[in-house]
């Protein structure tokens, strides 16, 4: 992604700044693992969105002057042999205008002295206060010294005000560009279970069919899930966020996969679930029917003008009523639905946003009936979740499907990202087969 697309974000964020006024970003901090071992280094998704620099201790400052005149100054790291031959090279502050377009870069380690000049007679400062407490500090000890500087002309901010919910807004809406890479992701994802699907067998550990996924990332130069992929079969498949990935597979269980890559950045996501040994029970593709007709529904509904809230009304419909057909809920379904009794099976979201995280940020509205717009990126993800304890018929109990797609909102529907990796039954069973 060229500096053109950071630049034009940065711009739509000054557009909506007021005059007078400064915004301050703040890179990750590293995380250490143990001892003298970090985690890989992710950087902080808003400073990556309107900087696309991975390196940490580096600090984004935009001011705007008025309609006409702002600025950009970067605080960096500083060019360092050693370091760099331990720790791997440094972009320093000669090269930073030139490869980030900002306007000005400055050693990380002076911010003390140069912040509270660049907010000098300011009225507002932008800022994500209570994020990371280093960030409270550095921006306070700032704000102090203009504070106590009157005698000396020094005149500080009066107003704070935190730029998240503008930001947010805007990473709601994808670029052509981000869409891009969102389907670079989705695509490498869907490699990668279709890989899952094709490499299963009984007898396996999670775990392993977890390394074959995780391959096929790698081998795409997609270097990091862009979640802890979850592979849970049997009963594991009913624990929503299952990661220990540790159990034997055994032969006339499912195997749910909830894996996504990171691809520049931008993240995959998808679900899929299928038989271990290949071929579904009647039980189990009875149950998988279902969720596969809720999201085939979700897909022809999800449009410009709609809601999360408005598509789930149809999904929630139509779990129920497999549901009390198949004996699993008993009674009206309205009645059901009204008192929520189906969220024992159905217990999360639909649909959340995608993008630079895998749970993108963006305003939802109220209980998730915001209008979707063209360039939304959202997931669509029905499940069914039958606890092995639950009071129903014994061949239902321990059977956990979910299946997830990403979609971008067009201007007349939408696009599926994921569409690549079969969901079908008939497919998947054929693919598990070695006939597709």
């Amino acid at each position: 992604m060229n500096k053109q697309e950071f630049l034009s974000r940065r711009q739509a964020l000054l557009a909506q700044m007021k005059p007078a006024s400064a915004a301050i970003f703040f890179a990750a901090p590293e995380a250490q693992r143990n001892a003298d071992s970090e985690y890989p280094y992710r950087q902080h998704s808003d400073f990556l969105y309107l900087t696309g620099f991975s390196e940490p201790e580096a600090i984004l400052v935009l001011i705007k002057s008025d309609e006409t005149h702002n600025h950009s100054v970067l605080f960096n790291r500083v060019r360092d042999l050693t370091a760099e031959i331990w720790f791997g090279r440094r972009l320093g502050q000669e090269a930073a205008p030139e490869k980030l377009g900002v306007d000005k870069a400055l050693p990380y380690e002076d911010v003390g002295e140069q912040l509270y000049q660049l907010l000098n007679g300011l009225d507002i400062v932008y800022h994500a206060q209570g994020e990371y407490a280093f960030a409270d500090e550095i921006v306070f000890n700032a704000l102090d010294t203009l504070r106590k500087g009157s005698r000396r002309n020094l005149k500080a901010p009066q107003t704070l005000i935190d730029w998240r919910p503008i930001v947010h807004e805007l990473r709601l809406f994808k670029s052509d560009a981000e869409i891009e890479l969102l389907r670079k992701a989705g695509k490498i994802s869907a490699l990668a279970h279709t890989r899952a699907m094709q490499k299963c067998q009984p007898g396996m550990y999670e775990y392993q069919l977890q390394g074959e996924i995780e391959h096929e990332f790698i081998s795409h130069g997609a270097r990091f899930p862009s979640y802890n992929s979850i592979v849970g079969s049997g009963e594991n498949g009913c624990i929503l966020h299952y990661t220990e990935n540790e159990t034997k597979m055994r032969d006339g269980d499912l195997v749910l996969i909830d894996a996504g890559c990171e691809y520049e950045g931008y993240a995959g996501d998808i679900t899929r679930t299928f038989p271990v040994n290949g071929k579904f029970s009647r039980q189990q593709r009875e149950i998988y029917e279902i969720v596969l007709k809720s999201l085939n529904v979700s897909l022809e509904l999800y449009k410009p003008g709609t809601s999360i809230k408005e598509v789930t009304k149809h999904v929630v419909y139509i779990m129920v009523e497999g549901l009390v057909k198949l004996g699993i809920m008993h009674g009206d379904i309205e009645h059901l639905i009204e008192t929520k009794a189906y969220q024992r099976f159905f217990m999360h979201s639909l649909s959340h946003w995608l993008g630079l995280d895998v749970h993108d940020v963006g305003h939802y509205g109220t209980d998730r009936d915001r209008i979707l717009e063209p360039g939304m990126v959202l997931t669509i993800e029905p499940g069914l979740y039958i606890a092995p304890d639950a009071d129903v018929p014994q061949e239902y109990r321990g059977i956990g499907i979910r299946i997830e797609d990403d979609i971008v909102i067009t201007e007349t529907g939408n696009e599926n990202l994921t569409a690549m990796v079969v969901k079908d039954p008939d497919e998947i069973e054929a693919l598990m087969a070695g006939k597709i």
